[in-house]
């Protein structure tokens, strides 16, 4: 592969809404986080059953990411790059997991809208947006997964019924286990301490609701 260091880098451009959640036309990611356009983005939790224990998987987001670095955040999700679908926008789970699900085996959870503000290496963003939210079981732990490393710094895992505890302000923090890549870009086991603080912000209930569904369906 060739250096590209000089080329300039292509910027997405995402549909922007308005309050009504009407279309009112186009623009870049950064204009979108600079002036807080309403934009849709996809949320997928992945959950699984390991001999009885429900876990909900989320990722550990890259320090370089321009909106809540290094925080810990729903699986995989991504922004709907203009003119695009959300069955289309479903490949973030490849993209980001190494995953290859069929939409139709996506399960709807709801939607969920988004206000927030903050700063990312200097640079001041508003995020609005307008998500629609998706669970989808999967069979195998977090090392089975092919982790995009420029997006995603690790993903882990912990029981619903602790992570819905966490949320509620029953417990402070827990322990999640799961994976990070190494410096060699392979996969090693890894373990943090998770609190409530530690996730992109949102509104508890967001959390709690998406856990409780999912407990239906592990």
């Amino acid at each position: 592969m060739g250096d590209h260091s000089d080329s300039p880098v292509r910027e997405e451009f995402f549909d922007i809404y308005d309050e009504a959640r009407q279309p009112i036309g186009t623009a870049s990611r950064s204009e979108v986080h600079a002036k807080g356009y309403w934009h849709r983005s996809i949320h997928c939790w992945l959950a699984r059953n390991d001999n009885s224990r429900k876990l909900v998987m989320f990722q550990l987001r890259h320090a370089d990411k321009d909106t809540f670095p290094s925080c810990f955040d729903i699986t995989a999700a991504g922004h709907l790059q203009a003119g695009e679908t959300m069955e289309e926008a479903a490949r973030e789970l490849e993209e980001e997991l190494g995953i290859q699900a069929a939409f139709d085996t996506l399960l709807p959870l709801g939607h969920t809208r988004k206000e927030a503000v903050g700063t990312a290496r200097g640079i001041p963003f508003i995020d609005r947006e307008i998500s629609e939210v998706f669970g989808f079981v999967y069979d195998a732990p977090p090392a089975s997964l092919r982790l995009q490393t420029e997006e995603v710094a690790g993903v882990y895992e912990a029981e619903l019924a602790a992570m819905i505890a966490l949320f509620e302000g029953k417990t402070e923090q827990l322990i999640a286990e799961g994976v990070e890549p190494g410096p060699d870009g392979v996969l090693r086991e890894s373990a943090r301490l998770v609190q409530a603080s530690s996730f992109v912000p949102r509104q508890a209930s967001y959390y709690i609701d998406v856990f409780r569904a999912l407990l239906k369906i592990v």
